[in-house]
């Protein structure tokens, strides 16, 4: 039972750094917004990267289930996400940068992501806009045969379906303002990216949520004052639960001081705090999720005509001391 809790211990207080620094560093960060009035300038041209990502991200998924078949649905999933940057298949958007050719814009593939600002917006907002409710169309396409016809893929999605490329393309005006370069992502802030958006299907984890920097911006003024005591409440399980998950995020309260001073500096300061506001409702939260184990394992042990060995257990656990 010490383990389960520690367990639990250490989850909450991963997805307390994680949302820590996130509001830190994205408190004294820009909100990009895309360009509309670009996207129709790379709709062509988007169009096209979408089907020869569909292809190589299926293959390599289908390479990875081998010897087992992949299955439509799969796929479908697979196109679904293609153009969410906070799923792993929106990944390649990081890695495309616009730029000028003459009286065009072209999509120039980078080595590695960037930084997503105005030109990464606009991408993604062009690809949502071809791709439009065309994903089953594409994967049923894929699991009959298509995934290795990239040339009849391309022209389906942009000529058929889409019409992303069909008709010539507008000439860019002169007076055009340049967007901005492109920014490489540093590794910290990549790393950071990956183990959040790991954290969001965690088992586990319950009332857990992966947030974007823009969505936890937004957040941080909604937090109200420290949550009132629930000592009394012992029989508020599920409550109590949802009350934990949302005290890992109070130490975005934090976040202007970090900007202030330096968000990583502060990174351990913070999430000690955290800790101490919510070293309580955790390990109360701990109790409920071990009683909620040992009443499945009492069910099973009745059905099974045994005896439950959690029912003799005592069911005590200690406070941290910080």
């Amino acid at each position: 039972m010490a383990k389960l809790q520690i367990h639990l211990l250490l989850l909450l207080l991963l997805a307390c750094l994680c949302n820590e620094l996130a509001v830190a560093k994205s408190s004294s960060s820009a909100i990009y917004t895309s360009r509309k009035e670009d996207i129709k300038f790379i709709r062509c041209g988007i169009c096209e990267e979408i089907a020869k990502e569909l292809s190589r991200q299926v293959k390599k998924k289908r390479d990875e289930l081998h010897p087992k078949k992949l299955t439509e649905l799969q796929i479908i999933d697979v196109a679904e996400n293609i153009c969410n940057l906070k799923r792993e298949e929106g990944d390649w958007i990081l890695r495309l940068d616009i730029v000028e050719e003459g009286d065009a814009l072209k999509l120039a593939q980078q080595n590695e992501g960037g930084e997503c600002r105005t030109e990464c917006k606009t991408i993604e907002r062009a690809c949502k806009e071809v791709m439009g409710d065309h994903d089953t169309d594409l994967a049923e396409f894929i699991f009959k045969g298509g995934e290795g016809q990239r040339a009849a893929l391309t022209n389906l999605l942009c000529k058929d379906l889409s019409k992303a490329c069909v008709g010539k393309t507008p000439s860019v005006p002169k007076d055009r303002v340049a967007g901005e370069p492109f920014v490489p992502k540093s590794s910290k802030d990549a790393e950071m990216e990956r183990l959040m958006r790991s954290m969001s299907d965690m088992p586990g984890a319950p009332g857990m949520k992966m947030y974007s920097k823009e969505d936890l911006m937004g957040m941080r003024g909604n937090f109200g004052a420290e949550d009132e005591d629930e000592d009394e409440d012992e029989d508020e399980g599920d409550d109590d639960i949802r009350t934990i998950a949302k005290a890992s995020n109070l130490a975005g309260l934090k976040g202007k001081q970090a900007a202030q001073t330096g968000w990583k500096e502060h990174a351990t300061t913070l999430v000690k705090s955290a800790l101490q506001k919510t070293n309580h409702l955790l390990f109360k939260g701990s109790e409920i999720f071990v009683k909620w184990v040992a009443d499945i394992k009492d069910v099973i042990a009745k059905k099974l005509g045994v005896d439950s060995e959690v029912k003799s257990r005592p069911r005590k656990s200690k406070q941290v001391e910080l």
